[in-house]
């Protein structure tokens, strides 16, 4: 047997240790690294035969365990490597790369952003988990002999005779003490499932002690009905995810099974939109709206992103805005820059680029639903409403989309625009409430004012308390078209909106009836000194009703948005009295009785 020993000419000596220490933050990144690098591999063979018009098989990648031997063998039929292509792209030129790695580790602390994704380190991830690793290959070139590369984590390494005959590479990791949890089948299973459901060949994992009990227990077996058929054809992926397919060959069951697939605990989505677009960059993917769970947190890792179909990070902030992050599904580019362990996306002008695309679609997509299916549109608007809130606030492009279409409920319960708001506004009052959007907070006690409005034929919106504080500040900040917009509780809208009489001297002692009973007592819940008024409204339909200060309100309810909830300051409150109702007047008659102040 002849062997040839070789020493990879670089001048850091520490090489291995720095590698295994920065080179992955997770260990298990190694069978994602070599399993892509399979495919890479069978990939090459295909283009090679298609311009040599020579047939091959089909490729497929085989990820073989063996407990016992505490080995791990990753097996491909891709293109393969003479000895001197083993030398070139595994010894030396990766290791060049690898000693750049280090050298710039030592520059730059432990800051590793700017020499990350310069080389291709993927293959030595086997070293983090290996004490000694062997590859053999065969390449198709006709002729060429087959090689066996060895090395034992250092800068010396060995090549001895191969007896392999057929084409491909076999990756064999020698697992050391410290990884022994990935020569159980469960954990390299769940790895496998993560990063590689995706990929475009076949991936079978095999357990070759379970194969070897088996087959065992099968010769020794006499009806051939107790035989157990041998483990050997597990596939882990689907080769053909539903991003890669025509959409217009799909249907709603696809998709549906798709994202069951994905997020198995989850319910059906409400609607789903396809991307795909080749210039100026590459993007493919399936991004749903689902349907919120208010009792469950959201998750920002909710969109997975790969890199021709390989699992690259859940973790896309710099791919998505923040407000999109509510979405789930899948994104492929081949054009987003990546770090050596793929897992932290680097500064680049195509980031921007994708980012804007994907908010142009998603916009065009709810566009799309609100013109040609208004009734489906305010179904799934509670669902909806508050990542497209949300976008509007975030993103200036995406507020010049959506802006008109965000919904609210009226008195009647039914949703409209502010645009239709404003059309609603009934003839008399169209002066009055020019750019003016009256409004009530849910599960406030203002029933009696927005019904008084609705006698006059004035619509009062819903807001609720999380994220309309913003987006109406946002609204009046940023005028679109000119147009100006104010919205005003209806505590204060009525006495602006309604035709109040003169105060006579009776609602003066009205007043002052109540200012005795009540001034100087204190809300428990809220400090602030109550103060009285008397509005004499024409339509006596409310008795009373608390007006606060609507600048401090607004105070409040954005700081408690932002969870300072400890912070409070006292809100201004004044007690409205109408003079004109039966109840305040049946109270002032009762004045002079002992229990005038529960009446009051």
């Amino acid at each position: 047997m002849s062997s040839r020993k070789g020493h990879i000419s670089v001048n850091t000596t520490d090489i291995f240790p720095i590698i295994k220490k920065w080179l992955y933050s997770e260990h298990d990144i190694f069978i994602r690294e070599l399993v892509s690098n399979a495919c890479d591999a069978i990939s090459k063979r295909a283009a090679v035969a298609r311009t040599s018009g020579d047939k091959i098989e089909e490729g497929e990648v085989q990820v073989l365990i063996d407990k016992e031997a505490k080995t791990i063998t990753f097996k491909d039929n891709g293109i393969g490597m003479s000895e001197e292509e083993v030398e070139k792209y595994i010894a030396q030129l990766a290791f060049s790369g690898a000693e750049e790695f280090v050298q710039k580790m030592k520059e730059s602390g432990e800051d590793n952003s700017e020499i990350i994704g310069k080389f291709g380190l993927g293959f030595y991830s086997a070293f983090m988990v290996a004490s000694k690793v062997e590859v053999e290959s065969l390449s198709m070139n006709e002729g060429a002999k087959p090689t066996k590369w060895i090395c034992e984590g250092n800068t010396d390494y060995e090549f001895t005779d191969s007896d392999k005959d057929s084409i491909g590479t076999e990756i064999t990791l020698y697992i050391n003490d410290e990884n022994t949890e990935f020569l159980d089948s469960w954990k390299s299973r769940e790895t496998l499932k993560n990063y590689c459901s995706f990929l475009p060949y076949p991936i079978k994992l095999i357990d070759l002690n379970e194969v070897a009990r088996i087959t065992a227990e099968n010769a020794k077996a006499e009806k051939e009905e107790d035989k157990k058929p041998v483990p050997n054809n597990d596939i882990i992926n689907d080769t053909k995810p539903l991003w890669k397919k025509d959409p217009s060959t799909l249907k709603d069951e696809d998709y549906i099974s798709f994202y069951k697939k994905l997020y198995p605990m989850d319910q059906e989505p409400l609607f789903w939109l396809h991307l795909n677009v080749d210039h100026p960059f590459t993007l493919q993917g399936v991004l749903f709206f689902p349907k919120l769970n208010p009792n469950k947190p959201t998750n920002e890792s909710n969109i997975k992103l790969f890199c021709r179909q390989v699992f690259v990070s859940d973790n896309v902030k710099n791919v998505i805005p923040e407000f999109l992050s509510l979405l789930k599904g899948a994104i492929d580019s081949t054009d987003i820059p990546l770090n050596v362990s793929r897992s932290a996306l680097q500064g680049d002008p195509n980031i921007k680029k994708i980012s804007n695309y994907i908010v142009k679609k998603v916009a065009e997509s709810l566009k799309k639903l609100y013109k040609n299916d208004r009734k489906r549109y305010e179904s799934v608007w509670e669902d909806i409403g508050l990542f497209v809130k949300y976008g509007v606030i975030s993103d200036p492009k995406f507020d010049d989309l959506m802006r008109n279409r965000v919904l609210f409920k009226n008195t009647d319960q039914n949703y409209v625009t502010l645009s239709e708001y404003a059309d609603s506004i009934p003839e008399n009052y169209k002066e009055k409430m020019k750019g003016k959007v009256v409004y009530f907070e849910e599960n406030s006690s203002d029933d009696a004012l927005r019904s008084q409005l609705k006698d006059e034929g004035i619509q009062v919106l819903t807001t609720d308390a999380y994220i309309d504080p913003h987006f109406t500040q946002h609204v009046e900040m940023n005028k679109k078209d000119d147009t100006e917009i104010k919205f005003q509780l209806v505590d204060n809208a009525v006495e602006d909106l309604l035709e109040v009489e003169n105060s006579s001297e009776d609602d003066m002692k009205i007043k002052d009836l109540f200012q005795e009973i009540l001034v100087g007592k204190k809300d428990e819940k809220d400090p602030a000194q109550m103060e009285i008024e008397v509005k004499n409204f024409k339509n006596a339909s409310t008795a009373a009703y608390f007006k606060v200060d609507e600048s401090m309100k607004r105070f409040q309810q954005m700081t408690k948005s932002m969870g300072q909830s400890n912070f409070s300051m006292p809100t201004k409150k004044t007690l409205v009295l109408n003079p004109s109702h039966a109840l305040v007047q049946n109270a002032f008659k009762l004045s002079g009785s002992k229990d005038k102040k529960d009446l009051a």
